[in-house]
This record gives C-alpha cells, structure tokens and sequence, in this order.
C-alpha cells in the first residue's frame, strides 16, 4: 500500500466517481466543482491500482478535508484510517495551518472520531446525504 499526495487528478475523480456518484447516487454536478484545482490530492494505491483518495483545501489557518473515499473491496483492513492519517499529516505540514475540518456522512462519524475528530454543529444535508462538521486541532 503507497499513499502519497498526488497530481493524478483523474485518478481521484474516477474513485469519486465510483464510490460518490455511482454507489451512493450523488449526482455528478455536485461531486464535481472547481477546487479540485487549487486542493492537494491524497491517492492511496494497492498494486498499482488507485484505491482511496482526499483532497486538502487551504483556507487561512485551516485545512479543509473532502471527498474522502475508499473503493468497496478495500474497506474495512484499516486502508481508511491509514488514508486520512496520510492527509492529516500532510495538511499539518502546510504553513499556518492549525486545524483541520470536514462535513462527515453521520454513519461515519466514529471513524472520524477515532482519529481524534470532534463534532460540532447540527446535522445537515449535502448532496442528500447526512452529515455533520468535524474538527481536529493540530
């Protein structure tokens, strides 16, 4: 297993587009948008093969986590926590930055909170799909 940050931006889209659009029914207008550009892409790879990917946006002392996904036959052996410790990493390494934050799905809220992530705000919908703001402080 490699996770490094990456120019690939193909590659994280057609997992984005797997799991976002294709097994949750997210529609393609709203899993794509224009900070692909301006983020730093995670890409998580296992024989080669893209598995897993995060993006980073930069916003002051902040580093927005999204579109966090692993394919299907690579969940749950650990690639997840691996992948996010990978971006944590790197977004810790960036200037200025002193916390990072996401819009978590609600199923998977203890994920985030192992890594250290706290909760805060309601419940709200993106994309049609529950979530809730997360945070973790560098």
């Amino acid at each position: 297993m490699k996770i490094d940050v990456t120019n690939d931006i193909a590659a994280c889209r057609a997992l984005r587009r797997t799991v976002f659009v294709l097994e949750q029914g997210v529609s393609e207008a709203d899993e794509i948008d224009d900070l692909d550009v301006v983020a730093i892409h995670v890409l998580a790879r296992a024989a080669h093969r893209p598995v897993g990917t995060a993006r980073i946006v930069l916003k002051n002392d902040t580093a927005k986590i999204g579109r966090v996904c692993v394919l299907n036959d690579h969940r749950g052996n650990g690639l997840g926590i691996a992948l996010m410790q990978r971006t944590l990493s790197v977004a810790a390494q960036q200037p200025r930055i002193r916390r990072a934050v996401l819009g978590a799905q609600t199923h998977a809220l203890a994920f985030y909170e192992r890594l250290g992530f706290l909760a805060f705000g309601e419940v709200y919908e993106d994309a049609g799909i529950p979530h809730r703001d997360m945070q973790y402080v560098f």
